[in-house]
């Protein structure tokens, strides 16, 4: 079995209006998104992530790894990254999504949430560094997820269940509109990792210069 291999179709825009949430359904069937899985899980160097609140660093459960094209250094939550090198499997998950979507990404950030008792708070990636106007690509691998999204100014809210292979696009204002979140939810024991691709318009210093 090809691991990569996919069928491109469109994705339904769940947030018609002012932002943009393509979901594309299965990229990958389940059982390659859980021989993925299990490479990401055992290969990535995860570690907690780092955010500043209130003018303390604070180190969270979830953990992260962000790759790029180059060492960009990305600065979220007051906390500044250096990307490590894409490894050959991420380059080969992008290029599937990338086929896909119909849209180019440089960059990877993953998260790992270990358990149900884990996960991320209400946010938007607006952050300069990513090109205008913000599309991230995100790909769920592992436990099922609940995902929000909630209007800044109506609170209108939408929720979805995120399952093993599932590749969602968020673009369109939704970044500049719209916050999400990854609520945590009891009874969850199995992890879930999240590669979500991004467009990164940093200082292009490579490696090895």
């Amino acid at each position: 079995m090809d691991l990569f291999s996919t069928t491109r179709h469109g994705g339904e825009n769940l947030l018609p209006g002012d932002g943009v949430l393509n979901d594309f359904g299965a990229l990958f069937p389940p059982q390659v998104a859980e021989r993925l899985f299990a490479k990401l899980f055992a290969e990535v160097p995860w570690r907690p992530d780092r955010v500043r609140i209130g003018g303390r660093v604070i180190t969270t459960a979830r953990q992260v790894a962000w790759y790029g094209e180059a060492d960009f250094p990305y600065t979220y939550s007051g906390v500044t990254r250096r990307a490590l090198p894409l490894s050959d499997v991420l380059r080969r998950i992008r290029g599937r999504v990338e086929e896909r979507t119909g849209v180019t990404f440089n960059s990877c950030l993953l998260n790992l949430y270990r358990d149900g008792s884990e996960g991320m708070a209400w946010h938007r990636d607006s952050e300069r560094e990513l090109c205008q106007p913000v599309v991230i690509a995100s790909l769920s691998l592992g436990a099922t997820r609940r995902f929000a999204v909630r209007h800044l100014e109506s609170r209108r809210r939408r929720e979805l269940s995120l399952f093993n292979g599932q590749l969602i696009l968020m673009g369109g204002g939704m970044q500049a509109h719209w916050q999400h979140c990854v609520p945590k939810q009891a009874g969850v024991t199995r992890p879930r990792i999240n590669l979500t691709f991004r467009r990164f318009r940093g200082r292009e210093t490579f490696w090895g210069e």
